[in-house]
């Protein structure tokens, strides 16, 4: 059968060829089967879903977006609901109960085997954004004193039910992580050798308390197949493998990118939220920002003399405050990358912002050298030209070190320098910007 489209999923559901269309679905990969489901309407999604294997019927529910999600777990059967959470690896469902309403969560939960519940409420436990709520808790563990034949009959035996078996972890007794060990290691050491002769010891590993984006760090930089997470006792509690870290880094950087516009997120998706949420939401950001601005207006108001004596001085505010909102949101973004790619390190942070004060002057020489002649040309005035060319080299220099140090500044008290929005930064640039703009005009018109 050909690969099914839109059109003939529609066509075989209004047919009811239901194999036909079970086969279709069978030539696609999950993420397509959960783009395909996502356009339908509830019944036809249900009715698709049952249809999908075991297996990849899991699959395609954690490509499904939450609003997807919510509404196939209203319209299945408690029974499929079940069966569809067992099958869920623990922090993924951990993540679904998060994000569905309260009372939706505890049916969900009351649906779960004593078991599953129990790991489930376990990493419920943990704070959200926290390494123990990412990790899964089914890993391969073995013990030092084993031979590499047991230790390959355990991996066997565990295999079935464990995300990832590449890397094993070796605990003591008390279960506290020792050393790690590959499949691959194992699979070409003597099968008499002991685990302790080839393990690695002292793995990097995190708390269960440590952020989420510390845990993606650590694989990271470490080339990990997973990280370890252990708790307050150095005990092994669970593991955050490369496709949980994949997704906090897409959820990071989303967030990132919302707190830096100055659009908070929202835990079921910004285009799935009520327009009225949406709104309540970023009300609070405009009004703040618009207060601010009123700083902007008065001092420009303050200055109606200096205006009405040289009128030419209010056509080029907007201006010096534009190229400092711009200029001092690009060097924020560029730092605010840097330290959630690990590029730039704090204990750099007076090197980066002299980096970044250095491109500000260069770039503040070359806009000032076009903006010179560009408003001498417009207003046949030299010394207001001279005005606007000092105060856009200043600007300039000023917005990147503002743009540069406040992220860094805030990463060293422990806060997520994304909350350094482009809003805030041109609010900033643009009360600098015409002080510094009336302060020059006063000393070369008026000296």
């Amino acid at each position: 059968m050909e690969t099914l489209d839109e059109k003939t999923f529609e066509e075989l559901i209004e047919a009811r060829d239901l194999k036909s269309l079970r086969e279709g679905l069978m030539t696609l990969e999950p993420l397509d089967i959960a783009i395909l489901l996502e356009a339908t309407s509830e019944e036809r999604l249900a009715l698709a879903f049952r249809l999908l294997p075991k297996e990849l019927a899991v699959e395609v529910f954690d490509d499904f977006d939450s609003a997807t999600q919510y509404r196939l777990l209203e319209s299945l059967a408690n029974r499929a609901v079940s069966q569809l959470l067992e099958a869920m690896s623990p922090d993924d469902r951990a993540e679904l109960l998060e994000e569905v309403p309260a009372t939706v969560a505890r049916r969900l939960l009351g649906l779960l085997s004593p078991e599953q519940r129990q790991i489930t409420l376990h990493l419920l436990g943990y704070d959200e954004g926290t390494a123990g709520r990412e990790m899964t808790p089914y890993f391969v563990d073995l013990h030092s004193d084993m031979t590499v034949s047991q230790a390959m009959e355990r991996i066997r035996h565990l295999s079935v039910h464990r995300e990832m078996i590449y890397e094993c972890y070796v605990i003591d007794a008390e279960r506290h992580l020792t050393g790690t060990v590959s499949l691959k290691d194992l699979v070409l050491a003597n099968p008499g050798r002991k685990v302790a002769d080839i393990m690695r010891l002292n793995p990097k590993r995190v708390s269960t308390h440590s952020d989420r984006e510390e845990a993606a760090r650590v694989l990271r930089e470490n080339r990990l197949l997973a990280v370890p997470v252990v708790d307050s006792e150095d005990r092994l509690v669970g593991i955050i493998t490369q496709d949980d870290v994949a997704d906090i880094m897409e959820e990071e950087v989303t967030e990132d990118i919302y707190r830096f516009g100055a659009v908070p997120g929202t835990e079921r998706g910004y285009f799935t939220t009520r327009i009225v949420s949406v709104a309540r939401r970023r009300i609070s950001w405009l009004l703040l920002l618009l207060v601010a601005n009123t700083g902007t207006a008065s001092i420009i108001a303050a200055q109606e003399e200096l205006l009405a004596e040289v009128l030419l001085l209010a056509v080029f505010i907007p201006l010096l405050i534009d190229a400092g909102g711009n200029i001092g949101s690009q060097s924020a973004t560029v730092v605010i990358r840097g330290l959630a790619t690990g590029e730039i390190r704090p204990r750099r942070a007076l090197w980066i912002i002299g980096r970044e004060v250095s491109v500000g002057l260069v770039l503040g020489l070359l806009l000032s050298l076009a903006v010179l002649v560009w408003a001498y040309w417009l207003g046949r005035d030299s010394q207001v030209s001279l005005v606007v060319a000092l105060t856009l080299l200043l600007v300039a220099t000023l917005a990147t070190a503002v743009g540069s140090a406040l992220p860094l500044l805030l990463r060293l008290v422990k806060v997520d320098p994304a909350l350094v929005s482009a809003p805030f930064i041109t609010t900033v640039m643009d009360i600098a910007g015409v002080i510094l703009y009336f302060v020059i005009a006063q000393i070369i018109l008026f000296s």
